[in-house]
């Protein structure tokens, strides 16, 4: 398939995710109706339902899948590592410590995203100072910093999970699964999305040269420090918005850039745009089954990215030769 074809394809899709959020609900609401509440909006509970509860969970899905889709991306070409996903620097541990320390001490959702930003950015400082010393960048150490960071924290999680109140275990896990039931307006993670994305594909041809290596990319007139140093705040801005927004959803930041290496696409200036469309798409169909497959019961949509993405990765790579 060709890029221009499969970008058609994943547009379509996107636009087709976003409407499946809109239309399905526990609140019967037809499709006629939501394209009239879209195009001529007044007021009315049809109204409410879509533009108050629907749009905007949907669009937070959209946008929390696209951002840990484009951090992974980043991230496997700064690491040079296919193992790489937002996860693996420790940014969600020390969020997730954060968040589950503010629901254990009774604290409300304000102070709760505050709790997991302030995690986050510890995480971000620690494994950023350590694998940054004295001018010289060593992805290795970084790695290693992140990887051994995100163990530490997620023991220091557990521990909370043992410690906590019975009534608030199960909320604790949701977040720790991923649960997009509670997020809030998903404007900022858009500005950020919009923001990284245009970063990646300013530097698309330099991403495509650190691919092959950094002493390559330096011989090919590249400015490694500064291009690493700015993946990696792009890549860490993407995950802590997105698990600001959603919480700690897995797997999408790991499959959907190898999804789209798979289907044929290396080059960053078109494989960024396509995970992001790839990625919003598939959490947004996710957390369309996750709060309907079960109503009026919520499903953690965590487990249903698992789930769902697992086999379909597993048939791409059993059709790769």
């Amino acid at each position: 398939m060709s890029r221009s074809a499969l970008f058609s394809v994943l547009s379509i899709t996107a636009a087709a995710s976003i409407f499946t959020g809109l239309l399905f609900g526990t609140f019967p609401i037809s499709a006629l109706q939501v394209f009239d509440a879209v195009a001529y909006p007044t007021p009315g509970v049809v109204h409410d339902v879509i533009w108050q509860l629907r749009a905007p969970r949907t669009l937070a899905a959209f946008a929390c899948g696209g951002l840990l889709a484009l951090a992974g991306a980043l991230l496997q070409v700064l690491l040079r590592n296919a193992l790489a996903d937002p996860y693996i620097l420790g940014v969600s541990s020390g969020a997730s410590l954060g968040a589950l320390l503010a629901l254990t001490l009774g604290a409300g959702a304000l102070t709760m995203n505050a709790a997991a930003l302030g995690g986050a950015l510890a995480a971000i400082v620690i494994v950023f100072g350590l694998g940054f010393r004295s001018g010289d960048w060593n992805v290795y150490r970084l790695l290693l910093t992140g990887v051994v960071l995100a163990t530490g924290l997620s023991a220091l999680v557990s521990l909370l999970l043992v410690m906590a109140p019975q009534a608030q275990v199960k909320g604790m896990l949701f977040w720790l699964m991923g649960d997009l039931a509670y997020a809030g307006s998903p404007a900022a993670a858009w500005v950020v999305l919009g923001a990284v994305s245009a970063f990646g594909v300013a530097q698309a041809t330099r991403l495509d040269l650190l691919a092959l290596g950094q002493t390559k990319a330096s011989a090919l007139g590249v400015a490694v420090t500064p291009l690493q140093a700015g993946v990696f705040f792009a890549a860490a801005l993407a995950t802590v918005a997105a698990v600001m927004l959603g919480g700690a959803i897995g797997f999408i930041g790991l499959m959907v850039p190898h999804a789209i290496r798979l289907l044929g696409v290396a080059e960053h200036r078109a494989m960024l745009p396509l995970a992001v469309l790839l990625g919003g798409s598939f959490l947004t169909f996710a957390d369309t089954a996750a709060r309907t497959l079960w109503a009026p019961q919520q499903l953690p949509v965590g487990v249903l990215t698992a789930l769902i993405g697992v086999p379909a990765m597993l048939f791409l790579l059993g059709r790769k030769r």
